[in-house]
């Protein structure tokens, strides 16, 4: 019963502040504890209020290249691309993870017809046979896997762009928490050879921020 009320609490909640004309936008923190559908709280939330981009309908827009809410990581990493003047059009990328809040998203938007964009696409996961042959042959690299130091400099083309959107806790007795934040790329030897990459942390994380802070701006000049 207890569980059965505490998910009523957080949907009344929503429903609360979608109605709430001096909220611009409503996010949840993902993923929830078991009890409580993660679907189920998404398509709860106003799609005009959606800064996470998650809900159906921005999802739907997002594919059909239509104005909505842009997941704030993959937003945020294009809005990187864009700002490096990195000419993406005609790169093979290759995304590493395919779950709904980068890898399948970020799929989109690179291949969309934009700039960035206007990339050839490989979507990499737990049942691809052929990695590391894909990565050798991308232009682009995004890791979103979740594996402290998955892509290795003998999966890394040089002049390769490599976007480590993984961060993970790793034990480090050297360090006051006792321990520091790796992403998916081994950094220190896939720099070299890279002609672009982005740290962990320090890299993509910022601009998740940057991207959900631009979507909630939008969703207030478009109620005003």
């Amino acid at each position: 019963m207890k569980k059965i009320f505490l998910k009523k609490k957080l949907l009344d909640k929503i429903i609360e502040l979608n109605h709430n004309p001096d909220v611009d936008g409503i996010l949840v923190q993902l993923p929830l504890p078991k009890h409580i559908s993660d679907e189920h709280v998404i398509n709860t939330i106003d799609p005009d209020k959606d800064v996470d981009g998650f809900h159906p309908v921005s999802v739907g827009r997002m594919v059909q290249g239509l104005p909505t809410f842009v997941p704030a990581t993959p937003h945020g990493i294009m809005l990187m691309l864009e700002h490096y003047k990195i000419d993406t059009k005609g790169m093979h990328a290759v995304v590493i993870g395919r779950s709904n809040i980068v890898g399948r998203p970020m799929s989109i938007l690179l291949s969309a017809n934009a700039n960035p964009g206007n990339c050839t696409v490989t979507v990499c996961h737990s049942q691809t046979r052929n990695m590391k042959e894909l990565c050798l042959q991308a232009d682009i690299i995004v890791a979103a896997l979740g594996r402290p130091g998955f892509v290795t400099a003998d999966m890394v083309k040089d002049g390769a762009v490599v976007i480590d959107v993984g961060i993970t806790r790793v034990e480090d007795s050297t360090k006051k928490s006792g321990f520091r934040l790796r992403g998916d790329v081994d950094y220190e030897n896939v720099a070299p050879k890279c002609s672009w990459i982005t740290p962990v942390p320090g890299g993509v994380g910022p601009m998740t921020i940057a991207a959900l802070l631009k979507n909630t701006f939008r969703s207030c000049l478009m109620k005003n």
